[in-house]
């Protein structure tokens, strides 16, 4: 075996090696005081930057988890190389020549460790892919890569290539450059069958797929041929080089305009890496065939030196079904950001590398600039799953978005949401933000409460015998619905209240075209709904027999509300003669009409914010009108009052 290096040349590689240089290529740094530089560090995941470099005594240091080390000892550890395959990577870097204790030039090829080698076979293999791309046999290759907008210039600043149809035509190139076979069973590059080893990539378009030093570490493949029993997409296998989960397709060309722009954009495929970087977004990245997550993270942050003061990510999914799960679990992990992440989705569907073979440059460039939050793109989703025209799949959509919104950990972005969603529902912002409230509570105590619950809510209503006058008899488990009893303090909830007071004690005034206003009504607090419900079912014949009209009501009621029935009948009306009376009366119906009309306003007003006004014009223009005459009608009503 070859000997030791010698001392002094190990002490000058280390000398003429500027560090920063080197932690640059892996860690943002940014100045941080005079000849002192500071980044997240790569050794333990931090949200503040404490990896500190002085390049002036050659040395690092985190004073987050206390790694430090001269620039060998930083190669060692991030490339998880021996001493001497780092001393030997830093003399190569700057072109020193090593010498030996024996005499000899360093270990020869069968000598280097096992890492080197499989990064020297990926490297000849990326070359050999590349030189095949312009051979004859890869027609069909070059075709796909022209029809989908990439010339010979782009194939080559991506290093695409192209794998022969034979069985063996890297394997023998491989051979031939004194790999054994046992070592490129290591690389991923191959499958084994009962004759031996062959080419895993056969008549497939070849893209390299690199780590952030900008080593080959694997292969992504593209079908090509009908005749191809295989998957669309093929990748390298897991090896001790390439783990899917730490891999960003471009990631090494693009590191330096993430850092330098703030920004990361994540794409789905090669080809669409390709086609940003080409339309002028140099930031993009594709993850290689798994979602993006912790690991993808935690290099994002580095690059972005996520340390609170700004930068974003911008992730772009398909707009079918799938595209739209990957951005959910996208936002799942949002909560390890400090920078702001959004979502950009083409209407049509189509992604960055269709987009550009249609449209242009600049309609990717615009894709990404018309991002939108991955709060409101997780928000609109999940509406999206619910028919927000009735009044259940409103209440069926807070349930199930409050918990969303309940999730944004900026305090002061949250509120602004919370009102946002209400006028998407068409409700109230007290109503939607009670329901937030409420998941945010439950979210902390691990509670599987209903978000749509109003937080400060009493328990379900009791028996009158236990309870007094307006409280409920509680149901045998399962037989019938439980009510919770209506908080006093909640200003719909008693103008409801009082509404019903006056139709169960003066019916006669819901006579005429009074009872289809009243029929017609929506109330929001269940109790008063099934109330509602009952009197609707009773029909306008009894409304002149107040007596037999409050005893239909009654059977018509679940049986749990037959004493706040009972105590609404009974309840004295705030008036002290029949004249004022009747006008308490008129007034209270006036403000319940009222109070309609504000709803209806509100879901038109939700509808037209939903709706793409370029889109569908016609729509757009009755929705206005729609609203224009509600309001008329609301003035006029006030103005009868």
């Amino acid at each position: 075996m070859a000997g030791l290096i010698k001392r002094e040349d190990i002490d000058e590689v280390r000398q003429r090696t500027d560090i920063k240089e080197v932690v640059d290529g892996y860690v943002t740094l940014k100045g941080a005081g005079l000849g002192t530089y500071k980044g997240l560090c790569p050794f333990h995941d931090e949200r503040s930057p404490s990896f500190t470099v002085r390049p002036q005594v050659g040395r690092y240091h985190c004073f987050g988890c206390g790694e430090d080390g001269d620039v060998i000892a930083f190669v060692q550890k991030q490339d998880h190389t021996s001493f001497h395959e780092a001393v030997e990577k830093l003399a190569a870097r700057i072109g020193y020549e090593l010498r030996y204790e024996d005499g000899g030039t360093g270990p020869n090829r069968e000598e280097v460790g096992k890492r080197q080698r499989l990064l020297d076979a990926h490297k000849i293999a990326d070359e050999f892919f590349r030189a095949q791309l312009l051979t004859p046999g890869a027609a069909e290759g070059r075709n796909f890569l022209y029809n989908r907008g990439f010339d010979r210039a782009a194939s080559e600043q991506f290093g695409v290539g192209y794998a022969p149809q034979g069985w063996d035509a890297l394997l023998k190139h491989l051979r031939g450059r004194g790999f054994t076979d046992a070592e490129l069973k290591l690389t991923g590059m191959f499958s084994e069958g009962n004759r031996g080893i062959y080419d895993r990539f056969r008549g497939r378009l070849i893209w390299p797929i690199r780590d952030i030093a900008g080593d080959t570490i694997g292969f992504g493949a593209r079908k090509l041929y009908e005749d191809d029993q295989g998957p669309k997409y093929l990748n390298t296998p897991e090896t001790t080089l390439y783990k899917k989960s730490q891999v960003l397709y471009g990631i090494d060309l693009a590191k330096r305009n993430i850092a330098k722009d703030r920004q990361l954009v994540v794409v789905e495929g090669y080809t669409d890496v390709m086609a940003c970087h080409l339309a002028g977004i140099p930031t993009a990245v594709a993850t290689c065939g798994t979602a993006f997550g912790t690991e993808h993270i935690k290099i994002a942050r580095r690059l972005l030196s996520d340390d609170g003061t700004g930068g974003e990510v911008i992730f772009t999914f398909d707009g079918d079904a799938a595209g739209q799960k990957a951005a959910l679990r996208a936002f799942e992990e949002d909560q390890r950001f400090t920078a702001q992440t959004y979502v950009a989705v083409e209407p049509s569907g189509a992604d960055p590398c269709e987009l550009r073979q249609s449209k242009g440059d600049a309609a990717v460039r615009d894709l990404i600039n018309t991002r939108r939050p991955l709060f409101e793109f997780a928000i609109r989703a999940t509406l999206k799953r619910h028919n927000l025209d009735t009044v259940e799949g409103r209440v069926a959509a807070l349930r199930e978005s409050a918990p969303v919104v309940a999730q944004i950990r900026d305090a002061g972005i949250r509120p602004a949401y919370a009102r946002e969603l209400a006028g998407w529902l068409g409700m109230s912002v007290e109503e939607v933000s009670r329901a937030v409230g409420a998941a945010m509570k439950a979210a902390s105590s691990g509670a599987q409460a209903s978000p749509g619950t109003p937080s400060g809510a009493a328990a379900p209503v009791r028996t009158a015998q236990a309870g007094g006058p307006g409280v409920a008899a509680g149901p045998a488990s399962g037989a019938v619905p439980s009510f919770n009893r209506p908080d006093p303090r909640d200003p719909v909830a008693s103008m409801e209240r009082q509404a019903l007071e006056v139709a169960l004690q003066e019916p006669a005034l819901l006579g005429g075209g009074i009872w289809e206003r009243f029929s017609a009504a929506r109330f929001v607090t269940p109790a008063f709904q099934a109330v509602h419900d009952a009197m609707r079912a009773s029909g306008p014949g009894l409304i002149g027999e107040p007596v037999r009209w409050v005893e239909q009501i009654m059977n018509e009621v679940p049986e749990p509300l037959r004493p706040l029935v009972s105590e609404l009948a009974v309840v004295p009306l705030p008036a002290s003669t029949a004249e004022a009376v009747q006008k308490y009366c008129r007034d209270i119906l006036s403000r319940l009409f009222e109070l309609q009309i504000t709803r209806v306003k509100a879901d038109k007003m939700g509808q037209l914010q939903r709706l793409d006004a370029a889109a569908h014009p016609e729509d757009y223009q009755r929705l206005n009108r729609e609203l224009m005459m509600l309001e008329m009608e609301r003035r006029a009503l006030r103005s009868d009052a």
